[in-house]
């Protein structure tokens, strides 16, 4: 009864109130533009599947982090690994194949990983205007790595005052939920000149041990309870009973990021733009890891395996030039792009009762990345071209400590000890062509991509390996072809053709990492691997009817070629070894023959009336391997169908909106047993389908104050997402207040 009241109460006030999405994305296909071509350009013009979140969207969307912002649009699945991490999946396509961008530089690495990532969250959802997903190969403008798609994250600029008078903008708020106990404050203030601007930001989070909801499923009862934990008294482990099984203990964690930008309009045609950004963090337990357990034999027998086992603060540092010319001499438009990024991880363990073994890995990695683009149009004419290149510089270190004696001897690092170096270097241009009047339009685009790798080991002492340097020079030509018809202006249907590549790196070719407890597995360098490469066909429809209804359709076939996974392999003759004391099977990096995936994104949204919208969405990937001898089995990074389905009104100054986010099964004959779906976080049948009832909502008290509020996860619902270690949060209450000037 309590749970049918509180929905009745909060369908009531859906009756009194809003939440239309933000316009940016729904505007007439006239009006939307993108920048994710590296020039502003109509979205209408474009083959390529692309959505736009908006500033009002972000800020409405009230997320804790980059990734909850990216689950928020209904769109993309997002995977974690613990709090302090966030994995988008685009089309089946994962972590270090998919290319993330934050203000045009590439985030991606050398050492970015082809498992789960976190490092979508140094990127600070509150500092952004806008963020463009583009679905599918885009290797033609970004190159390597955008198999899957690109997410563009676009921050706020500093804004220019029209009079000689300086303007000032700022906005700030507080937050707090109850799931985590997150507290988070971010202040930011724009001040403009006529031709000077200056932007400064703070944002600050501490998030506290997530609580998972309490309504299980019959067949699951305990699933993803947290029942024991190891806390170390007076230097001896205990393992011991947690009172609340529902908190995941050590799941908590701190995060700070600052933004600065400095804007210089020389004259009308010319602009100078300074970038810097900082992120970093607390310590951050990777829950998954704490959930394993070992057999230890004896008195002792079967309890949790790790005492330890966090990242580091993750540390990222950019900092970018950016010089803007308009009618540079032949050019119309040319920009220029010099950044800088240094970044830190760090993985530090120790296994239960092991006192003697405090096992810390760090990577430091130096990147320089430089973009030249120009834009020049002529008749129905517009060419985009450019040349861009990054090189990448990484360190690895490792040690272990014997915490009892402090002692510290030489660990096996993750990548070689030596010099590891990956650089980039491309070509492309970007053609499109205007035809009947606008009616047609051609998209068609070439690249030239040439990568340099180099890795050596100094200190084989550990594993012996045969080979001890590693050098790989591919080279690669990737282009798209698309057609966009418009018969009328509110109908539109799309073809687009498109191959993407990614060249291996480092963390591909060269480096040692044990998989898991339960698969007890250990990855190998593989020198011989190849570039993977994607085949897309994509086919979509926009119909918008009467300004009333708007339906979007993208169905995409996906032919995956020389797809790195990790299979058996063998090191010195021998298909095993021992690895941290445990015998594990020796795998290693390899381009399966051939894979595929095909899937659809579909939306439905109806405009009831001017104040009340209806809107859904839902996307589907199915995704196989096709080995040697025939047989199949499945992709990893698929997940399951999901979508959202929201009814939303708006009225003056209140603002409402009733959701439901929702997964189907994954059930276990789907999940791939070698890749990274992390059966052994599921149940024995895979990951049971869920849906969660949501709110929010807003009162304007004026144009500069702001008070949201909302109840994620109503009915208590207890899940978790495909391939995650970790449990979605139980019902959370949401309270944040925004002012602006």
């Amino acid at each position: 009864m309590r749970k049918i009241a509180l929905l009745s109460a909060l369908l009531c006030l859906s009756a009194a109130a809003w939440c239309q999405t933000d316009t940016t994305d729904d505007k007439d296909l006239d009006e939307a533009v993108v920048y994710s071509n590296k020039f502003v350009e109509k979205k209408k013009n474009l083959a390529q599947k692309i959505d736009i979140l908006g500033a009002k969207t972000i800020a409405r969307y009230n997320s804790q982090n980059t990734g909850d912002l990216l689950i928020n649009s209904g769109n993309i699945f997002v995977q974690k690994s613990q709090q302090g991490g966030s994995s988008p999946v685009i089309r089946g396509f994962e972590a270090s194949r998919v290319l993330l961008i934050v203000d045009g530089v590439r985030l991606n690495n050398a050492i970015y990983r082809a498992g789960h990532l976190q490092n979508a969250i140094t990127v600070d959802q509150n500092m952004l205007e806008r963020v463009e997903v583009l679905y599918g190969p885009s290797s033609t403008i970004y190159g390597s790595d955008a198999l899957g798609g690109v997410i563009h994250f676009r921050t706020k600029s500093p804004v220019l005052s029209n009079s000689p008078k300086m303007l000032v903008k700022g906005t700030g708020f507080v937050r707090y939920s109850t799931a985590n106990k997150e507290k988070t404050g971010h202040a930011d203030v724009s001040l403009g000149w006529q031709k000077f601007g200056w932007l400064q930001s703070y944002t600050y989070s501490d998030f506290g041990d997530m609580k998972m909801g309490s309504n299980y499923r019959n067949k699951y009862p305990d699933f993803g309870r947290r029942s024991q934990y190891i806390k170390t008294v007076d230097g001896i482990d205990y393992v011991l009973m947690n009172d609340d099984d529902r908190v995941q203990l050590f799941s908590g964690y701190s995060q700070w990021d600052i933004t600065q930008k400095l804007l210089f309009r020389q004259n009308e045609k010319i602009s100078h733009h300074l970038n810097f950004q900082y992120s970093n963090s607390s310590d951050v337990p990777r829950y998954d890891r704490l959930q394993d357990i070992r057999n230890f034999g004896g008195s002792i027998g079967t309890t949790l395996r790790y005492a330890e086992w966090f990242y580091g603060p993750q540390t990222r540092i950019m900092g970018a030039y950016e010089l803007n010319i308009t009618k540079a001499g032949f050019l119309d438009e040319f920009k220029v792009n010099v950044n800088y990024q240094d970044v830190k991880e760090t993985r530090q363990q120790r296994e239960y009762r092991r006192y003697d073994r405090f096992d810390s890995r760090r990577e430091h990695i130096k990147v320089i990345g430089f973009t030249i683009d120009g834009r020049k149009s002529w008749n129905n004419n517009e060419l985009n071209m450019g040349v861009d290149g990054q090189l990448n510089d990484l360190k690895s270190v490792a040690d272990r400590t014997n915490i009892n004696t402090g002692t510290v001897s030489k660990l096996d690092s993750r990548y070689p000890d030596g010099k590891n170096k990956m650089n980039f270097l491309g070509v492309y241009a970007q053609h499109l062509l205007k035809m009947k009047k606008g009616k047609w339009v051609l998209n068609d685009g070439l690249r030239i991509q040439a990568v340099s790798l180099k890795s050596n080991i100094i200190d084989n002492s550990f594993f012996n390996l045969p080979v001890t340097e590693i050098k790989q020079t591919p080279f690669a030509v990737t282009g798209n072809l698309g057609l966009v018809f418009m018969p009328s202006p509110g109908f539109r249907v799309t073809g687009n053709l498109s191959s993407g590549f990614r060249a291996p790196n480092i963390d591909d070719a060269v480096r040692i990492f044990e998989s898991s407890t339960a698969t007890k597995r250990v990855i190998i360098p593989n020198p011989d691997i190849n570039p993977e490469y994607t085949y897309n066909f994509d086919l979509g429809i926009t119909h918008i009817i009467a300004d009333k209804a708007r339906f979007e359709f993208t169905g995409f076939y996906t032919l995956f070629r020389n797809a790195i996974a990790t299979a058996p392999f063998t090191l010195n003759g021998q298909d095993s070894i021992v690895y941290n004391g445990v015998t594990s099977a020796v795998y290693a990096s390899q381009n399966v023959n051939k894979a595929y995936s095909r899937g659809l994104n579909a939306r439905l949204k109806i405009e009831l009336s001017r104040k009340v919208a209806w809107d859904n969405t839902v996307t589907q990937t199915f995704g196989r391997y096709k080995n040697a001898d025939g047989t199949k089995k499945p992709l990893d990074h698929v997940p399951p169908v999901f979508g959202k389905s929201s009814l939303s009104y708006a009225h003056k100054k209140l603002t409402t909106e009733l959701y439901g986010m929702f997964n189907g099964w994954k059930k276990k004959k789907d999940y791939n047993p070698d890749g990274e779906d992390n059966g052994q976080y599921a149940t024995p049948d895979g990951m049971p389908s869920w849906f969660t009832l949501n709110w929010r909502g807003s009162y304007n008290f004026s144009n500069n104050i702001t008070l949201q509020a909302g109840i994620e996860n109503i009915f208590d619902k207890n899940y978790r997402y495909f391939a995650s270690g970790f449990s979605a949060p139980g019902r959370n209450f949401i309270l944040a207040l925004r002012a602006g000037f």
